[in-house]
């Protein structure tokens, strides 16, 4: 996982739990550690985007996965939100 992709889940975790409680953030959590589990069994199952990234929405919360398969699994790069700062974490590899 990329450093920025790490502080990017710390940073909407730390919103959860201020704006509405620790039981969400905790479920976002969840949701997001579900999803990067499935990404590393099923690389091709995300949209393709430019870069050779791939996207996967979290569905229950309105962030997306942004991804890179390798030959060892995946690399997750961002993790932002859908409707907000649309080319958050675009320089990252």
């Amino acid at each position: 996982m990329h450093p920025g992709a790490e502080q990017d889940i710390a940073d909407v975790m730390d919103f959860y739990a201020e704006q509405v409680g620790m039981l969400v953030a905790e479920r976002f959590l969840d949701k997001f550690e579900r999803v990067a589990n499935l990404l590393v069994s099923h690389p091709g199952f995300g949209t393709p985007a430019t870069k050779g990234r791939r996207v996967f929405p979290l569905r229950v919360f309105p962030y997306s996965v942004v991804y890179r398969s390798l030959e060892t699994g995946v690399r997750i790069i961002v993790v932002r939100h859908q409707r907000r700062k649309p080319g958050h974490g675009g320089t990252r590899r």
